[in-house]
């Protein structure tokens, strides 16, 4: 059965997600400015805002194929999924893609997908167990996912977001600095300091983080959002976040976080909880059983021998 999507609440939400994203940019972008006053008056902020303007003119990306490869990932032929790749093309199509993600292939006992890059360079993974755990509907669901995150350029806003919070930590720590060596004329009352000063550069790289975890939150419900958009199926990426917390969720909390009874607090998540994400999926659907209007027949990658996840140098688990 076919049903529609509630475009009313679809826009609601979509606007308040790009309102909270540019909120939040601009509040790591304000704290930035502000820190760069406090140290160095109005010069600070004329140079902090030429280089925040720099860095958003030359926000790096790496190249696709690079962060791939430090994955462990190879690149997927069609021939040994052509229904995933018949996914993939039309759901590009609808993206308006200049270019189709090149699709890659984790042999990792995780159940994950990602995508790297922005709209006219990007790629997409796919780990071993994705592929074998959820059935063809969820994983179409997943993907429309992936390339929401493309088309929004959601890893070149991340990026930014990190510089501007790795800047504000470096600033904070040279401002830490200059407290040190001047404690001497401190003690001597020679000089005064400014107690809004020290507790702002105390608690400025906490803010900014905090900013930064709202930011992925934001983006992660806006890619899901369009990611209904790309198939006209909430049901099926609801299904997939159920099923994707049910596989993988509860076994590595258990083994990488024993004693992790009690959830964390919503401040602290990069992703939003799963049950908070399918809630708003759900409210997107006006009739029971929506469908999509394909299911390409998807199999899992044949003869590739599968690793179990574990730590690496980035601090990332695959």
């Amino acid at each position: 059965m076919t049903g529609s999507v509630d475009t009313d609440n679809w826009r609601r939400h979509a606007w308040l997600n790009g309102l909270q994203s540019v909120l939040l940019l601009a509040a790591m972008g304000g704290l930035l400015a502000l820190i760069g006053w406090l140290l160095w008056g109005g010069s600070g902020i004329v140079t902090l805002l030429i280089a925040g303007l720099v860095m958003v003119l030359v926000n790096p990306a790496f190249a696709p194929q690079w962060i791939m490869r430090m994955y462990g990932a190879r690149p997927l032929r069609p021939a040994e999924v052509p229904g995933l790749y018949q996914a993939l093309h039309e759901l590009a199509r609808r993206a308006e893609l200049d270019e189709v993600p090149t699709l890659h292939y984790v042999p990792s006992r995780m159940v994950n997908a990602f995508a790297v890059g922005r709209a006219g360079q990007s790629a997409i993974a796919v780990t071993d167990a994705l592929l074998r755990v959820l059935p063809g509907r969820e994983v179409v669901a997943v993907l429309a996912h992936e390339i929401s995150h493309i088309r929004s350029s959601d890893t070149w806003v991340m990026g930014l977001a990190d510089m501007f919070s790795r800047l504000t930590s470096l600033l904070t720590l040279f401002g830490m600095l200059l407290l040190l060596v001047n404690l001497p004329l401190l003690v001597m009352n020679e000089v005064t300091i400014s107690w809004f000063a020290i507790l702002l550069l105390i608690v400025a790289p906490n803010l900014s983080a905090l900013a930064q975890l709202g930011l992925s939150r934001t983006r992660e419900y806006d890619a899901d959002l369009n990611a209904v958009r790309l198939t006209g199926d909430p049901e099926g990426l609801a299904q997939a976040l159920l099923r994707i917390e049910r596989v993988s969720g509860a076994w590595l909390e258990r083994i990488l976080l024993p004693g992790r009874g009690l959830p964390d607090p919503s401040l602290l998540r990069s992703h939003p909880p799963t049950e908070a994400r399918v809630r708003r999926l759900r409210e997107l659907t006006r009739f029971e059983n929506v469908q999509p209007r394909w299911l390409p027949p998807l199999n899992p990658v044949a003869q590739t021998p599968t690793r179990t996840p574990r730590w690496h140098v980035n601090g990332l688990w695959y």
